[in-house]
C-alpha cells in the first residue's frame, strides 16, 4: 500500500514499461468526432453537450478521482521549516521539447518557495529559455553557467541572481554553454562537472531544480549524475510516448554507473485536454505503465502559460487564482512529500 510519502513503484520494470507505450492505440477519427468542433459546427445542441461534458468531469473531481483515473491521494500539509538545506537536486528531464520542461521549472519552483522553500533554478540549456522565462535576457549576461563549469575561477556565488520571486534564484544560461558540450569531453570526470558547481551552494538552498535542454547528452548526463531525482515532464500527445523508453534507459545507465541514488521522482502529465479523447488515451497508458509513480496534479492547456513568458514571471504571481497556478502549488506539495 502506497503513501504519500513513498509513491508505489510500477509493476514492472521503468524500461519494459515505457517500451509498451509504443503499442498505444490511437482511437480512429470517427471515435474523435466532435473533440475539435470547427465554428460552423457548434450548435446550441453542441454547447448544451459540452456543458453537460464539464458538468460530468466537475462531478468526477467532486468524488476526489483525478484526471489520471485514481482517487487522490491525501497529501500532507508542507511541514514548517526550522532551517534551509542540504538542498534537493531535482532534473526537469525530457529528451522531446516542447512538453513544459521550463515552464514546470519556474513554475515549481515559484509554489515551493510559496511553502516556504529557499529554491536555486539551473538553466542548463543552451537557448536560455528559463531566464527568459525569469525576465532576463540571455545575450547581455556577461558570465553564466558556462563560465562556472568551464573557469576555476568564476565561483557559482559570482553567477547566481535574485528573481522577482521572493526564495527563488537563479544560475542562468545563454548560447555559450553550447560549447560546453564538446569542451567537456576531454575533462576528467567531465560526468560530475555540475555536481562539483552546485556543491558551494547546496547548504543554501532546500531545493535546485535544473532545466535540461531537450537532448541526452553530455549536459543532460551532468544533472542526471548530480540528481537525486528526476521529474518527467509529458505531454499528454503520442509522439511524446515514443521517446520515453529511451529517457527511462538513460535514466537507468546513469543509475548504474554514474549516481546510484539517482530515481524517478515523478511523471509530470503536461498540456492535458480533458476534451479530447486522445489526451484521456495517453493519459490511461502513461498510468498503466508508470503507476503511482505519475503525479496525481495534472497540467491542463491554457493561454496563461504563454502570457508568463512575456510577463517574466511565474503564473503563481502573474495569475495567482488561476487553475494553472492552483495546480502547481499542488505538484508542489505533492514533490515536498515524495
Amino acid at each position: 500500500m502506497s503513501t504519500p510519502n513513498e509513491p508505489a513503484k510500477p509493476s514492472a520494470s521503468a524500461g519494459s514499461a515505457a517500451a509498451s507505450l509504443s503499442q498505444v492505440t490511437i482511437a480512429t477519427p470517427a471515435e474523435h468526432d466532435g473533440d475539435e468542433p470547427s465554428e460552423d459546427t457548434i450548435s446550441s445542441r453542441g454547447r448544451k453537450a459540452k456543458r453537460a461534458k464539464e458538468a460530468k468531469q466537475q462531478e468526477r473531481d467532486d468524488d476526489g478521482i483525478g484526471p489520471t483515473g485514481r482517487p487522490y491521494r491525501e497529501i500532507p500539509d508542507p511541514p514548517p521549516l526550522e532551517r534551509h538545506g542540504p538542498a534537493l537536486v531535482m532534473a526537469m528531464c525530457n529528451q522531446k521539447g516542447g512538453v513544459g520542461k521550463t515552464t514546470s521549472t519556474i513554475n515549481l519552483g515559484a509554489a515551493l518557495a510559496e511553502c516556504g522553500r529557499r529554491v536555486l533554478l539551473v538553466d542548463f540549456d543552451p537557448q536560455g529559455a528559463l531566464s527568459v522565462g525569469l525576465g532576463i535576457q540571455p545575450h547581455e549576461l556577461d558570465q553564466t553557467v558556462y563560465n562556472v563549469i568551464m573557469e576555476r575561477s568564476v565561483s557559482i556565488t559570482d553567477v547566481i541572481r535574485k528573481t522577482r520571486v521572493d526564495g527563488v534564484d537563479l544560475l542562468p544560461s545563454n548560447i555559450d554553454l553550447s560549447a560546453a558540450e564538446v569542451q567537456l569531453v576531454a575533462e576528467v570526470g567531465r560526468e560530475h562537472t555540475l555536481l562539483r558547481v552546485l556543491r558551494p551552494v547546496m547548504n543554501d538552498y532546500d531545493y535546485v531544480l535544473v532545466d535540461c535542454q531537450p537532448s541526452l547528452g553530455l549536459l543532460t548526463v551532468n544533472a542526471l549524475t548530480a540528481a537525486d531525482g528526476v521529474i518527467i515532464p509529458l505531454e499528454c500527445e503520442f509522439f511524446s510516448l515514443r521517446g520515453v523508453a529511451l529517457l527511462i534507459d538513460t535514466i537507468e545507465k546513469v543509475q548504474e554507473r554514474l549516481n546510484p541514488k539517482l530515481d524517478i521522482t515523478g511523471i509530470l502529465a503536461t498540456m492535458y485536454d480533458p476534451r479530447t479523447l486522445h489526451s484521456k488515451e495517453v493519459m490511461a497508458r502513461v498510468v498503466e505503465a508508470f503507476g503511482d509513480t505519475v503525479f496525481d496534479t495534472v497540467i491542463n492547456r491554457t493561454v496563461r502559460f504563454p502570457e508568463t513568458t512575456v510577463a517574466g514571471e511565474p503564473i503563481t504571481t502573474w495569475a495567482p487564482k488561476s487553475a494553472g497556478a492552483a495546480a502547481y502549488r499542488a505538484l508542489a506539495r505533492e514533490v515536498i512529500a515524495r
